[in-house]
C-alpha cells in the first residue's frame, strides 16, 4: 500500500479530469476512475451511456481499457471519483472487472470533487470473490 499511497494525489488528479470527459447525457452522473499498474503508470477512464441501455460502459471499465492497452497486467491501487452524498463505490460489474486485474488487498479510494470519501480494499468490496485463480487448470496431459 505505500506504493499506491505515493501516486494517491496523481491518482485523484486523473479521476477527477477523466470525471470531466464523461459522456452522461442520460443520468448526467459523472464518475471518472484512474487505476494505477505495476509499472507506477496511471490509466484513466470515464463513464460513456449510450441511448440503447444498458450499453453504456462505467469509468472503471474504461480504464482497465486503457490498462490493458498499455500492456499493463495488474492493478495496484484505484480511485472512484463521483459525486453524491454517499461514496460512490465502484457497482458490482465493476468490481468484478477490477478483481480479474487485482487482489483482495487492492486500495480502492472513493473521492468526490474535494475529498476522498472512503478507502477500502477489493476485498471488502467483494468478499469471497471469483477471480482468475479460480480457473487454473491442471496441465494437458
Amino acid at each position: 500500500m505505500p506504493r499506491f499511497e505515493h501516486h494517491l494525489d496523481a491518482l485523484l488528479a486523473a479521476a477527477r479530469a477523466a470525471r470531466l470527459r464523461a459522456h452522461a447525457p442520460y443520468s448526467r452522473f459523472l464518475v471518472g476512475a484512474a487505476l494505477l499498474d505495476e509499472h507506477g503508470r496511471i490509466h484513466a477512464g470515464c463513464n460513456v451511456e449510450n441511448a440503447a441501455y444498458p450499453q453504456g460502459q462505467c469509468a472503471e471499465a474504461t480504464a482497465i481499457g486503457t490498462l490493458v492497452l498499455a500492456g499493463g497486467t495488474r492493478i495496484v491501487g484505484a480511485v472512484v471519483v463521483g459525486v453524491a452524498d454517499a461514496p460512490v463505490t465502484p457497482c458490482g460489474g465493476c468490481r468484478q472487472r477490477l478483481r480479474e486485474f487485482a487482489a483482495d488487498d487492492c486500495p480502492v479510494w472513493v473521492a468526490d470533487l474535494h475529498a476522498v470519501r472512503a478507502q477500502f480494499t477489493l476485498g471488502q468490496l467483494l468478499p469471497a470473490s471469483f477471480g482468475p485463480s479460480h480457473l487454473t487448470f491442471p496441465p494437458a496431459p
